[in-house]
């Protein structure tokens, strides 16, 4: 079983992620951790994306799917993987297709606009500990003070709304269309695949878990 999971910042992918990995014993496949993997290593590609990468560019895309064919070939792929943060466009998408990686799922997590502002934007983290706080969810005894010491709590500027919306906003026009393209490619598939499915990613992490397993099964 080879998956993406799609959907914007704060839809729960993470901690959807985490299930899919332990129910069907696959790995999940962060393209980041592998960049930062090659870089630590200093092997012959990790040095070719540092170079890169201290000159404040994007890594290309080539070498990203190179990445990952070299990644999905190790023995912990045998039954399938979980692509996380890539692709992130549709040109993306069409060269992991160019490349010979086929996708046999996509799930895209759907949550509104509005209710992942207020997921995120209210997050408020004690930064000496890191214990996060939500003014809705999980508000502290004072407002904006720590339970634990009493000090102040900060909102990181990626928690802001306005920041928020930004990313919101690059979700929707870059990586939203991903869903779109893999269900064309479905039509022109002999077997139908990529099988494409949108939850529903305003109920309980359980109940999203389950149609996920449901529907990976």
């Amino acid at each position: 079983m080879r998956a993406i999971l799609i959907g914007p910042p704060g839809s729960g992918k993470g901690t959807q992620a985490q299930f899919i990995m332990e129910r069907f014993e696959i790995p999940q496949i962060s393209t980041g951790d592998m960049l930062r993997q090659h870089v630590s290593e200093k092997t012959p590609m990790g040095t070719q994306v540092k170079i890169i990468m201290d000159s404040g560019k994007l890594v290309p895309d080539d070498i990203i799917i190179k990445m990952v064919q070299e990644r999905i070939k190790k023995p912990d792929c045998s039954k399938g993987f979980l692509l996380d943060g890539f692709p992130r466009t549709v040109k993306q998408a069409e060269a992991l297709a160019m490349a010979g990686v086929q996708i046999d799922k996509v799930i895209e997590i759907d949550v509104p606009d509005d209710e992942i502002v207020k997921r995120l934007s209210g997050r408020w983290t004690h930064p000496a500990s890191g214990r996060v706080y939500h003014t809705t969810f999980q508000p502290p005894n004072r407002a904006h003070h720590d339970d634990v010491t009493g000090e102040p709590l900060i909102q990181r500027d990626d928690d802001k709304e306005e920041t928020v919306r930004k990313r919101l906003a690059v979700y929707h026009t870059q990586t939203a269309p991903i869903v779109g393209y893999y269900q064309r490619l479905s039509l022109r598939d002999p077997q139908g695949l990529p099988n494409v499915i949108k939850i529903n990613g305003q109920e309980p992490p359980l109940v999203v878990c389950e149609e996920i397993f449901r529907f990976l099964a």
